[in-house]
């Protein structure tokens, strides 16, 4: 083989290698901007988490149509498709243990569990409030059977009473501080039980397993409306409900879906699915919550 030969061959082998690498270098390059692209990006995945106070059933139809209408609105305000998903704790404590560690991104709160969850993680961020015809607060209910001759909470003494969930905010905490203002304190009684859910304490009352008993006020309204007999010896205040995100959640995730759940503009969509709407809220807005907690301790 001649050197010029010899020469062109090992020419065209440094260019084809030298075209190779630059193939190769364009093809990283590609790969980065199209991984790097609006497109191809992660989509926001959330998991929304609370607990069952009522049937599971009923929790999943209450929350998704209102899940559905945050998922579209903070796409548009985040530019990127968000999904969530739903995490229904059995019991109290399992759904806050879940908020606490991040197992959840975002939640709803009775109040009380939101107390024990910011002791618990002080990270724990506020999102809003549930308003209640644009107040922050609401009723609990004290109920007896429909036939009871009972008529005041003073005469409950001697007698049983049904309670919530031993975290529930109307099921256990103000109940007991209600009691405890009436003068009537766990050993008055002639027996308690925590029976977990709200619609579980209407139904044994109205079977007449126990003489009264704690629940949520729309809970007593579908309650009676499905002919359970028992009717309100009493009614306490309390205060709405929190929409939480865990520490963990992204600020600005948290801050848009701030802005949706709160925006004038979408004043009427968001009653109508949420039923009330929401109000800005502040710790300070629990505060009286706290109270009536420090006051159940001495039942």
């Amino acid at each position: 083989m001649t050197c010029p030969t010899l020469f062109l061959r090992v020419s065209r082998l440094f260019l084809t290698a030298a075209l190779s690498r630059a193939a190769l270098g364009a093809i990283l390059a590609a790969t980065a901007l199209l991984l790097t692209s609006p497109a191809a990006q992660a989509d926001v995945t959330l998991t929304f988490g609370t607990y069952a106070a009522d049937k599971p059933t009923t929790t999943v139809k209450k929350y998704r149509p209102f899940l559905s209408f945050l998922e579209t609105r903070m796409s548009e305000e985040l530019g990127e498709t968000v999904r969530i998903k739903m995490k229904i704790a059995k019991e109290y404590q399992e759904g806050i243990d879940d908020l606490a560690t991040g197992a959840v991104d975002f939640a709803r709160f009775g109040p009380a569990s939101y107390i024990h969850v910011k002791n618990t993680n002080p990270g724990i961020q506020l999102i809003t409030m549930e308003s209640k015809k644009g107040e922050k607060r609401f009723k609990g209910v004290i109920v007896v059977h429909a036939d009871s001759p009972i008529t005041s909470v003073t005469e409950l003494k001697g007698k049983s009473f049904a309670f919530g969930d031993e975290l529930s905010t109307i099921g256990r905490y103000l109940s007991q501080s209600e009691l405890l203002e009436a003068g009537v304190s766990s050993s008055d009684l002639s027996g308690y039980d925590f029976l977990g859910r709200h619609d579980l304490v209407g139904e044994a009352v109205g079977a007449g397993r126990f003489t009264a008993g704690a629940l949520k006020e729309s809970t007593y309204q579908q309650l009676v409306a499905k002919g359970v007999p028992i009717k309100v010896l009493a009614s306490f205040d309390n205060v709405t409900k929190p929409w939480l995100a865990s520490s963990e959640t992204d600020p600005e995730v948290v801050a848009a879906m701030r802005r949706v759940m709160l925006s004038s503009e979408n004043e009427e969509i968001v009653r109508r699915i949420s039923k009330n709407g929401f109000l800005e809220g502040s710790d300070a807005d629990y505060d009286f919550v706290r109270q009536g907690m420090e006051r159940s301790m001495s039942f």
